[in-house]
């Protein structure tokens, strides 16, 4: 590992009491000051250019008059540069440059005698900036009623925002301009299992933005730890962004005691959105890994008993015969059993052998277990108790026969968001895993939070979800949320947090449809914080031959569906579809098979928000390459250069595409396989469908 930390001399401006601050390569300044009153403020330029034009900070707390806004004057500076390189445990790529200058400038409040640091990170790709409480006599602990940060835009950018909302991420995005926002926020909402927006131009992070003069902009947070999630308010008169917290159930932001920080607010910057997603700024302001031991954490490609349920094909519930459950007391021996209950030995042997047949890791399966009959819309604090199965599901004679086969069972904890129901049972939990051959739980939080009054955001119940986390740590199981606060890049520091759901996945196909270019923008949003278990791979497009009640159509060809597994990075990758409909299509879910999880290296081709990502990686463990596209509103050629590969090597790219006649209303079926040797110097142009894409496996000739 390379690593260094050094020391070096900042600038005092003659006209007051400013630091400058310049990236290692030059390209970006951040320039702070206080005001007259005190106030403290930051600015941010790239080349030159102003990105973000000066801009407030600071706290209000609650029941303080002074709160921690301005009166303050700089007490102490200091400044250095670090460079590393580390290894991620599992990653887009086996190495990371972790290389930045630093300010830390300590303020002292006049009047209360207060000090916080506020310390600022600057990047090659952007800025990270965080609050520091050291430990003091006149703060010790304190209220959060907001913070108060700003990011001031410098013009009426275009943005790819979801509405602000304390407890759900499920939403399209929208394009629009800055100004467009209000008028545009009410049609934006759609209908959740639990929703609650807070101002008819609040957004949420990860915020995209692009300038008029073709600057992209990436608005976030890093290491959210014991604290609110942030939204973001805008001003729309002067296109200022202010920091906005999830409350808790009293209307309160957050509770500290000092010494205590904030997380990282970033602000990634590049005038090629390529870059954008190169960004491992997200990663590096997280701490380092905390599992000494992390030779049980590895990256998994699965099936499961879901889609199906999802769809209304199937069940999770035993039965339609019990209306009102209570756990222990209710005997399921003594009901009849639903036809449609899918979550039974002799179907979920059948997902076993296809998974073993096809080189599948692991099968999930949902609705295995007792409390599925009214588990939803209740506030029902004892829902479920995570090791009572139904009748119908033998968990030791699956777990030996999915071990005969060489396959693990990933296990499914839906908390119906009775966080303080799963914390009792957490213990017994996760024990029951172990004893039965699981190492990964897939994790829900369906539904309003209990307790009651909480959302799924603040700061109590980001806390129940890093808990999780860290306990499942101690028995060596690797977690998958869904439902729970968007990623900032905690699984550096905790890598057995493999996988997010936290935005608009693929089962909103079954829910009414998703935007054609859904996937050309969560790249640079959602998974800026890190990887989406977005469950890909759904070939059969029309809901109704599933389900003849649900009319849905899946909006995406099935080549845009190959393509997402390079697309949408995640080290947990689900094969989500029905088995009988991968058996229909065996030459393109040869894709499927073929797509690792672990990467050496990612090259980013073409990105353009809301328009096309086209996206190449390297094999960890070979010298494959695979390529993935997913593209937007627009029939376009995709022109790929492959100068990525190795010189003087030989390689057979198989091409995944829209076929001529595709169309991902009429046709999303229509695909072609094609064949061509390829080396360094090639170049492919591809033509790519309104939501299409394509996938390419490179394989070297040897």
């Amino acid at each position: 590992m390379k690593k260094s930390f050094v020391f070096f001399f900042f600038l005092v401006s003659v006209f007051g009491i400013a630091q400058e601050l310049m990236s290692p390569n030059g390209n970006f300044k951040m320039k702070f000051y206080l005001l007259e009153d005190g106030t403290p403020t930051y600015q941010l330029f790239y080349h030159n250019t102003e990105i973000i034009k000066r801009s407030k900070l600071g706290l209000e707390l609650k029941n303080d008059t002074k709160s921690l806004l301005n009166d303050f004057q700089l007490a102490d500076s200091k400044t250095a540069s670090f460079d590393e390189t580390w290894k991620p445990v599992w990653g887009e790529e086996t190495k990371i440059r972790n290389h930045y200058n630093e300010l830390a400038v300590t303020l002292q409040q006049r009047q209360t005698d207060r000090k916080i640091i506020i310390k600022f990170r600057l990047f090659d790709d952007g800025l990270g900036f965080r609050y520091e409480f050291p430990e003091q006599k006149n703060l010790v602990y304190f209220v959060v009623k907001e913070e108060r940060t700003e990011f001031a835009m410098t013009g009426d950018h275009t943005a790819f925002w979801i509405p602000g909302d304390y407890d759900t991420q499920e939403y399209d995005y929208t394009e629009s301009k800055l100004s467009e926002i209000r008028k545009l926020f009410r049609g934006a909402v759609t209908e959740n299992a639990s929703q609650q927006q807070f101002s008819d131009t609040g957004v949420q992070t990860s915020l995209m933005m692009k300038t008029t003069n073709g600057i992209y902009i990436n608005i976030h947070e890093a290491a959210l730890i014991n604290y609110s999630c942030m939204h973001l308010n805008l001003d729309d008169k002067n296109f200022v962004f202010q920091s906005h917290l999830t409350p808790d159930a009293k209307g309160d932001k957050g509770y500290l005691q000092a010494p205590c920080v904030s997380p990282w607010r970033t602000i990634i910057v590049s005038n090629d959105a390529r870059y954008i997603l190169a960004s491992r700024m997200t990663l590096n302001l997280n701490e380092p890994c905390k599992i000494e031991d992390t030779s049980w954490i590895k990256p998994v490609k699965y099936v499961g008993v879901w889609w199906e349920m999802i769809t209304g094909k199937s069940a999770w519930a035993y039965t339609d015969d019990v209306q009102a459950v209570q756990l222990g007391v209710t005997d399921y021996t003594k009901v009849k059993q639903s036809p449609k209950h899918a979550a039974n030995t002799k179907h979920v042997k059948e997902y076993i052998d296809f998974a073993a047949q096809h080189g599948f890791d692991a099968v999930l399966v949902e609705g295995w277990n007792e409390g599925w009959e009214d588990w939803f819309g209740k506030s029902k604090d004892y829902v479920f108790d995570f090791i009572t199965p139904y009748p119908d599901f033998n968990v030791q004679e699956l777990h030996k026969y999915a071990a005969s086969k060489g396959i693990k069972m990933i296990m499914h904890h839906e908390t119906s968001g009775s966080t303080r129901n799963y914390e009792r049972h957490m213990d017994k939990a996760y024990q029951f895993m172990k004893d039965n051959g699981y190492d990964a739980v897939k994790s829900g939080y369906v539904g309003n939070i209990l307790p009651r009054g909480e959302h799924h955001y603040s700061q109590w119940i980001n806390n129940h979800y890093q808990y999780s986390i860290e306990k499942a740590a101690d028995y060596k199981i690797m977690v998958n949320a869904h439902e729970a606060v968007r990623p900032t890049g905690i699984c550096r520091t905790y890598p057995n947090l493999i996988g997010n759901e936290s935005a608009r996945g693929t089962e909103f196909q079954a829910f009414g449809g998703s935007k054609p270019n859904h996937t050309t923008i969560l790249p640079f949003t959602r998974l800026m914080g890190g990887p989406m278990d977005y469950t890909p791979g759904i070939f059969e497009m029309n809901i109704s031959k599933l389900n003849p009640n649900n009319n849905s159509h899946v909006n995406t060809t099935l080549a845009n569906q190959l393509g997402l597994y390079v697309v949408m990075y995640s080290p947990l990758q689900m094969a989500a579809d029905l088995p009988e409909h991968y058996n229909q299509f065996l030459d393109a879910f040869q894709f499927i098979k073929d797509v690792p999880v672990e990467w050496e290296k990612s090259v980013y081709l073409e990105a353009e928000p809301g328009y096309y990502t086209t996206i190449a990686r390297k094999d960890k463990n070979s010298n494959d390459w695979f390529v993935g596209n997913s593209n937007g509103l627009k029939e376009r050629v995709s022109e790929i250069n492959l100068d990525f590969l190795d010189k003087g090597k030989k390689y057979e790219a198989t091409i995944y595409a829209d076929a001529k006649n595709a169309d991902y209303k009429t046709n999303p079926q229509a695909y072609t396989i094609s064949k061509q040797k390829v080396t360094q110097k090639s170049k492919l142009s591809i033509n790519t469908k309104i939501a299409g894409g394509f996938g390419i496996s490179i394989k070297e000739i040897k």
